[in-house]
């Protein structure tokens, strides 16, 4: 079976939306991470009763907060203000780190937070610009090489790619993506996993992908076997363009 596929079985119907789409990919990451479908393609049932409670632990509520306090940067433009501590991307992914580390003091697994960054210059970014990202590594306690990677979006951009002063708050694209990833943290931390689950914050993405390509560096650098990414982009959204309405099924690709 694929896993996927298993995450969506076991997941069929019921939730509110937000949260149902944060337990697609907090129950793959905790999937993939433990290694219940890497030999025989089943999910024992113990196993399904672990992901439940790994599920109730989400809150809907948590999750909304994160939202508002990342538009509330009122722009996370990865060429906008660095140096304030309330307006821009500088301010916004200060704060991540720093809930980053609040959270890590609560895991019962070894969580280390830092950040990844390079000084890019190219399409979109025309000037040299250091594109940070900030991630939280969870540390497996048997094969920490493999690793399972959930990202956010940090950054926000209006339809003028290179207008980075007027506001663009993002709250859907990408705070609400950014968001899941942290209540992933502090919901999966509480477990010691086989596998090492990294929650990446991701800048430079609206720009053209420069913070995934930083960090694809770094995991060759620190030589991770990658066993799947879980991208949370635009979540909890149950309107599609052509009007119809669904909140009973979340896509995984």
């Amino acid at each position: 079976m694929d896993r996927g596929l298993a995450v969506l079985l076991l997941y069929g119907e019921g939730s509110n939306v937000t949260i149902k789409t944060k337990i697609t990919s907090i129950a793959a990451s905790a999937l993939l991470a433990g290694g219940a479908l890497a030999d025989n393609h089943t999910v024992p049932s113990s196993e399904v009763q672990r992901l439940h409670g790994f599920v109730s632990d989400v809150s809907a509520d948590r999750i909304e907060t994160d939202i508002r306090k990342l538009a509330g940067f009122g722009t996370r433009h990865t060429l906008s203000d660095t140096v304030s501590d309330t307006r821009g991307i500088g301010a916004a992914r200060r704060w991540i780190e720093a809930e980053y580390k609040r959270i890590a003091k609560t895991c019962v697994a070894d969580v280390d937070v830092y950040t990844v960054s390079d000084v890019v210059i190219g399409n979109r970014i025309p000037e040299p610009t250091e594109v940070v990202n900030v991630i939280a590594v969870q540390r497996g306690i048997l094969d920490p090489k493999r690793v399972v990677l959930m990202s956010g979006d940090i950054d926000s951009r209006i339809s003028d790619p290179l207008n980075f002063t007027d506001d663009s708050p993002g709250a859907n694209d990408n705070a609400s993506g950014m968001a899941g990833t942290i209540e992933a943290l502090r919901v999966l931390c509480k477990t010691k996993f086989p596998g090492t689950i990294v929650y990446a914050g991701l800048s430079g993405e609206e720009q053209g992908l420069y913070g995934g390509e930083i960090l694809t560096r770094h995991a060759n650098q620190m030589g991770w076997r990658v066993m799947g990414v879980l991208n949370n982009d635009m979540i909890g959204n149950i309107s599609g363009v052509n009007g119809v309405i669904n909140n009973t099924t979340a896509r995984v690709f």
